[in-house]
């Protein structure tokens, strides 16, 4: 027996009926309705009660997948531009699950409709992005295709994207592959693409405002950083719409303040010292300068770079391509 907090989590974050039922198979329909049973008396009015909106909600929603998945029914996302056809899951967020389409694309969708006003402000950073004047940076960032737009009441706000898929690994694998930690000239290169990255979006006057590991695409063949994950993004000077118990914040979104560029500054380096080798002692000093409690002391990202770039050439010597790959894992 599912409890009440479990039955609303499996089916929130289920964007499709193969999300939470399984790939259609007419074998597994007993399977299928036992879990649909055992959900749907979890979450009837009965037992949650007249009030409980979320769990009316996740009803109904469960309703519907189950319909769907019996039915084979193919999950399309219309705007009104297109249709997008969801196929597999590619990834799942803090706020949203990440699907491939049977065409070029990737799909973005909130898995609560209370958090559409997140996505809301990942459309806002993305087009302020994509208006950087120096389109040198634009490969840093993901590219908004379309978007759901306006959405009826308990239903949830999607976003399109070019697709960042194949290739391309998180920073959270890269440590899963590395749990020693990573070479200090492995990471130099990961680091010096994701300031430039941070600085762009800091010369807009936008706060990413979620720099964790997850959030970071790599692509270790081409040398390639793509900074996503744009849902907690503000303008500096603004409180955060939102903050995750999973992430280590510095203090200033701890106390409810509002953040600045120099929050970017903290989660960046609190996340160099994590991918970072212990024994990489001169990058981890740097890091930690970086992650000053009083953000007034920390670098500004407008100076960070060429800071970097000294330490790195005081270490290192001059720069030379260095490959990288991840271990390659079972047989």
């Amino acid at each position: 027996m599912f409890t009440r907090d479990e039955a609303l989590d499996r089916v929130e974050r289920a964007g499709s009926p193969a999300d939470l039922f399984g790939p259609f198979d007419t074998t597994r329909k007993k399977e299928a309705q036992r879990l649909f049973r055992a959900l749907a008396t979890v979450l009837h009015p009965d037992r949650v009660g007249a009030d409980d909106a979320r769990a009316h909600a996740a009803s109904a929603e469960l309703t519907r997948l189950h319909h769907e998945w019996q039915h084979g029914t193919p999950v399309e996302l219309r705007t009104a531009h297109a249709t997008y056809r969801i196929t597999d899951r590619h990834a799942v967020g803090s706020v949203a699950n990440v699907y491939r389409t049977d065409g070029p694309h990737v799909v973005k969708v909130v898995r609560n409709p209370a958090l559409n006003p997140l996505l809301h402000a990942e459309w806002d950073a993305l087009r302020r992005l994509d208006r950087l004047t120096d389109r040198r940076l634009r490969p840093y960032y993901p590219r908004l295709v379309d978007k759901s737009g306006d959405v009826g009441r308990g239903e949830r706000a999607f976003t399109v994207l070019e697709p960042l898929v194949d290739g391309f690994v998180t920073l959270a694998d890269v440590r899963r592959a590395f749990p020693g930690g990573l070479d200090g000239r492995d990471y130099a290169w990961m680091h010096r693409r994701l300031l430039r990255a941070i600085a762009g979006a800091h010369q807009i006057g936008l706060v990413h405002g979620a720099i964790t590991p997850a959030n970071v695409l790599v692509h270790p063949e081409q040398h390639g950083i793509v900074l996503a994950g744009w849902t907690f993004g503000v303008t500096a000077g603004e409180r955060l719409l939102a903050t995750d118990k999973t992430i280590a914040y510095p203090p200033e979104v701890h106390d409810g303040r509002p953040v600045t560029t120099a929050t970017d500054v903290h989660m960046a380096h609190m996340l160099m010292l994590d991918l970072l080798a212990d024994n990489e002692t001169r990058q981890r000093t740097f890091a930690r300068w970086c992650t000053q409690d009083n953000p007034d002391r920390r670098p500004d990202t407008a100076d960070l770079l060429t800071e970097y770039d000294d330490l790195l050439e005081e270490l290192y010597g001059e720069r030379t391509f260095r490959p990288f790959a991840l271990p390659r894992t079972g047989a």
